[in-house]
């Protein structure tokens, strides 16, 4: 991490605010492992959570956190919407999806990660 500065933000969301995961069997709909609402992470039973899913779930939690959160949920229904009709999962091509899919690997990604970085998945 050498060269990285955190701002007293970033500084607080990595190190003190981990991820509080809720099983149940009502969220996320059947074809969904995980739902993250307002950082909070909701498993259906029987769910395995990896550092991967877990990682890719804390990538949206900063998203929201960058658009207020009801920016995050009006931008992700209007992507959602306009992606429809293309040709293939519209899910998947979501800026926040895609940011959060291409990042959900890299255990540092959040410490190095720029402010509203999904923006340059836009226009992919």
């Amino acid at each position: 991490m050498d060269g990285v500065v955190l701002n007293p933000f970033d500084r607080f969301f990595i190190i003190f605010a981990p991820m509080k995961i809720i099983r149940n069997r009502i969220l996320p709909p059947r074809r969904y492992d995980a739902i993250n609402i307002a950082g909070l992470l909701f498993c259906r039973k029987g769910t395995q959570i990896t550092s991967d899913l877990v990682r890719h779930e804390q990538i949206h939690t900063r998203q929201m956190i960058e658009m207020l959160f009801i920016g995050f949920y009006l931008w992700y229904l209007v992507e959602w919407l306009i992606r429809l009709p293309l040709h293939g999962n519209a899910y998947h091509h979501i800026g926040f999806e895609r940011e959060a899919y291409d990042h959900m690997d890299e255990p540092d990604y959040l410490k190095r990660r720029r402010p509203y970085a999904w923006f340059r998945y836009l226009t992919r």
